[in-house]
């Protein structure tokens, strides 16, 4: 079946179309196309993702790109950026041009995953190439843009091209959509084609037959080719607007009254319109439609409507007054009630609009349930607040809805509004003396405020969690409510009450079948029992596999998590790696934010162990940037404390303050122990060892339990820095070297833990010239000045002449402040090249290179890879000419 797409064939109504129908500039990127298609037709799929900004021609570009490409089966979807969208939109789009079992499953609501299958089954047939347009994905929900990786990573053997648009000028760094070109750029089967502004010669060509001047055209639009084109159709001899939205108005003011009326409604349901929907709310001429379609406004798209770009539709809609505006949501719901509409994410919308609580209450939660089923929190958590903002006190559902908003917020990352959000629930459940809801919502108060860092505060609530169901016997909520207890007792070190409170919680779950509970309890009985250095790794695979089997998404992710941090501290580093990647990929496939987010932050932690510092520093620039949970934001500023120090710049304490406040107000050990030891370090390598002493000091006092690689951590901080307390307990083997006196034995495990600067500060304890030359070796490679220095000192102290001085340092600070690999790529980007050019060029993967180019996009203030060039062109030309002045001086 082919998808018809009428309006590629409506003469002028793409951008930058000559009259002979010719895209101007854009034949490098329509030979591109070619070539993926004919890679895809011999069955090796592509996923293409076509950028630009608003109104560049990408569509136009696919538009011509399918007229040259009849033979092939087309089928077109897009997301919609009006309202919080139905999850899977586009793939609901493609199910009705597709049919078959895709169609079937979509009406039978079947889960996601099946969906997705069934999508990729159908496109995917070798008997002839399969064209999947998905149009504007900067606006999909993220189920879609889950939809989006799920097809991307599996094009091998599959005839399918999968081509996608976005907006890449107005994409915020913490934008979902980021996150998924990240994941995708990488695959084997990425292609990406940028679609360019048109230059002066190209708007010349096009205002070649028109009385506009063609540079007065030029400098307007700086040669945007929607703005050019609408300035064009409409012949405007004898001035240039002052821009597209007075082109727009200008053409809709010539529309009859009545056209006028049904083209005010088209704009307020979307960039896609449903054709029966307008004739139901404007019937009174049907012609009206013709004449939009005949004025250039909308264009046929697969049976239904369409404006012609997104900057068309808001100019309309801007111009509606308020009041006109709710009368025509109102028309727009009854109409859709009227005809069975089940789109209740539509719907909802259009409540809201209209402002009929009664109907946004009735639709929106089902819309953010239906949302959430489909791993689209994002979705489901701005349908709770939709029915938050027109629920009251009175309405019985009321805590039900804050509950599970503060869930969603939760996934999301959303820590504050989860906490206000539970806090609320449980006030409204306490009034309603509901006393297993009250129960639930102390536990869920609990897990917020450990994400929050309030400790003492998140285990009384896991206490009340537990006391206030005793009198109701054994009971799943019960359960559920112990095995909290136990998760807060192991966070605040109390490994013996939390092993004891996950058995119990453990063994009730299992009499009462509960699955979720019986995977919580044996994370923490497992992380307790890593912690006490008893066998683990069985138990929390064992928790793993139950999450995954059952499709508990949740306890799944802190399985991932806590398994990749205890192999991490363990410094077994290949087994954290294999699972971090398969962690990473779960968690984003659930949409689990907050839990992709503490994985990269074990990732974070896994590059600075190795060395890789250049590397852990960019992505901890970016995750700063996006987390907005405390207890992770701690994670990310004590490694870049950390690594600002041993680097010698000026912001570690501005870091490591941040640290130390919200460790001590979240009174958990493990976190108070990793900021002060860190702070310990950045005394140390200033030279101040009696601070740094302290700072070891209350990292030990810190300690309840520990393992042996915490013990030993501590226990080799306080002999550095002179402090006369013993070690604690048994330590691990490195540090029982260091402290037998083994130091090149010690150094040489290090090493063989691929940890090289554990290795160097072992070698910088002992008093050996070989050891502290060793040593020095080491921290030059790494970049480690200020170690660098306290071993030279060492050296020259044994009266060790021609001490080695290390590389030259540069002679000013980098103007933009970057790091040598992130200028080696800011150059690259200045050349246009892509993240695979560049990750091929510097040998990286291309998921390094997204860390290095998300960490100068923050450090520029800028959003796209385009502006950081011209930034960087424009401070780099004004330091070559201050250069030249000094010269010339």
């Amino acid at each position: 079946m082919h998808a018809d797409h009428e309006g590629s064939t409506e003469r002028g109504s793409r951008s930058g179309l000559t009259s002979s129908g010719h895209l101007l500039e854009r034949d490098a990127a329509l030979a591109g196309l070619h070539e993926y298609a004919v890679d895809a037709g011999n069955g090796t799929g592509r996923l293409v993702l076509v950028s630009g900004e608003a109104g560049v021609g990408k569509t136009s570009l696919l538009e011509q790109f399918e007229a040259q490409l009849p033979d092939a089966d087309w089928y077109w979807s897009g997301c919609d950026g009006l309202f919080t969208p139905r999850p899977l939109g586009p793939l609901f789009d493609l199910a009705d041009q597709l049919g078959g079992d895709l169609a079937r499953l979509c009406r039978n609501g079947a889960p996601r995953e099946q969906l997705f299958r069934a999508l990729h089954q159908q496109t995917s047939a070798a008997t002839k190439l399969h064209v999947v347009v998905i149009e504007d994905i900067h606006w999909a929900d993220e189920a879609s843009l889950d939809l989006v990786r799920f097809l991307g990573r599996r094009m091998k053997g599959a005839s399918l091209l999968l081509l996608t648009t976005y907006r890449d000028d107005a994409l915020a760094l913490d934008h979902p959509l980021r996150m998924v070109l990240g994941d995708v750029g990488p695959v084997a089967a990425t292609r990406r084609i940028g679609v360019a502004r048109l230059s002066r010669q190209a708007v010349g060509v096009l205002a070649a037959t028109s009385a506009v001047d063609a540079d007065e055209l030029y400098e307007l639009t700086g040669g945007n080719p929607f703005f050019v084109t609408e300035v064009l159709q409409d012949g405007l001899a004898d001035h240039v607007p002052e821009s597209a939205r007075d082109v727009v108005l200008a053409r809709a003011a010539r529309l009859h009254r009545d056209t006028s009326a049904v083209l005010e409604v088209a704009a307020l349901t979307g960039s896609r319109i449903d054709v029966g929907l307008l004739e139901g709310v404007r019937p009174q001429r049907r012609s009206a439609v013709d004449e939009l379609i005949a004025g250039g406004l909308l264009v046929d798209d697969n049976g239904g409507l369409r404006f012609r770009h997104e900057i068309a539709r808001l100019a309309i809609a801007q111009a509606i007054p308020v009041h006109r505006q709710r009368l025509i949501h109102q028309s727009c719901l009854a109409q859709l009630e009227s005809t069975g509409c089940d789109d209740d994410a539509r719907l909802a919308f259009h409540a809201e609009e209209a402002n009929d609580s009664t109907a946004v209450l009735r639709y929106a939660p089902a819309a953010a349930y239906r949302a959430a089923g489909l791993n689209s929190h994002r979705e489901a958590a701005a349908q709770f607040e939709r029915a938050l903002r027109h629920a009251t006190d009175r309405d019985p559902s009321l805590p039900a809805l804050y509950d599970a908003y503060a869930d969603e917020a939760s996934l999301l990352d959303r820590w504050q509004d989860a906490e206000e959000a539970a806090e609320r629930a449980l006030e409204l459940w306490q009034r309603q003396g509901n006393t297993l809801r009250v129960s639930d919502a102390w536990g869920r108060l609990a897990w917020i405020r450990t994400h929050t860092c309030h400790g003492r505060d998140a285990i009384a609530a896991a206490e009340s969690a537990v006391m206030t169901l005793m009198p109701l016997g054994r009971t799943v909520e019960l359960a559920r409510a112990r095995a909290t207890l136990a998760h807060q007792s192991l966070l605040h070190g109390l490994h013996d009450s939390a092993m004891d409170q996950a058995r119990i919680a453990g063994r009730l779950a299992r009499s009462l079948h509960a699955s979720d509970v019986l995977c919580a309890a044996g994370i923490t009985f497992a992380t307790s029992a890593a912690t006490k250095g008893l066998d683990w790794q069985p138990r929390m695979l064992e928790a793993l596999d139950l999450a995954v089997a059952h499709g508990h998404h949740g306890p799944a992710g802190r399985a991932y998590v806590n398994l990749c941090a205890l192999l991490g501290d363990r410094r077994n580093f290949d087994d954290a790696e294999r699972y971090l990647a398969q962690g990473l990929v779960y968690c984003a496939d659930h949409d689990l934010t907050a839990y992709v987010t503490s994985l990269e932050s074990e990732q974070l932690l896994l590059l600075e162990r190795r060395g890789r510092w250049d590397d852990a520093m960019a992505l901890a620039a970016r995750l700063l940037g996006e987390i907005n949970s405390p207890a992770n934001r701690l994670w990310v500023l004590v490694r870049l404390g950390v690594l600002s120090a041993r680097r010698g710049t000026s912001d570690a304490w501005r870091y490591l303050d941040e640290a130390i406040t919200t460790a001590e107000r979240s009174t958990e050990a493990y976190l108070v122990v990793a900021a002060r030891l860190a702070r310990a370090e950045a005394r140390w390598l200033a030279g101040d060892e009696q601070e740094a002493r302290l700072e070891a000091e209350y990292a030990d006092s810190a300690l309840v339990t520990g393992d042996a690689w915490q013990r030993g951590e501590i226990a080799a901080w306080l002999r550095r820095t002179g402090s006369s307390r013993p070690p604690r307990g048994e330590l691990a083997e490195p540090y029982r070297r260091l402290f037998a006196g083994n130091i090149a034995g010690a150094a040489q495990l290090w090493q063989d833990l691929s940890s090289p600067y554990d290795a160097a500060l072992a070698l910088a304890d002992g008093t050996e010239e070989t050891d502290l030359r060793h040593a020095l070796s080491i921290l030059h490679r790494l970049g480690a000045t200020p170690a660098s220095r306290v071993v030279q000192a060492r050296l020259r102290a044994l009266g060790v002449r021609s001490v080695p001085a290390g590389p030259q340092a540069t002679t000013r600070a980098h103007p933009l402040g970057l790091t040598r690999r992130e200028r080696e790529i800011l150059g690259l980007i200045r050349e246009d090249r892509t993240n695979a050019e560049i990750a091929a060029r510097l040998v990286i993967s291309e998921r390094t290179v997204h860390h290095h180019v998300s960490s100068i996009l923050a450090k520029l203030g800028v959003t796209s890879r385009t502006r950081a060039a011209e930034k960087a062109n424009a401070i780099l030309d004004d330091e070559d000419r201050a250069s030249r002045r000094r010269q010339a001086g």
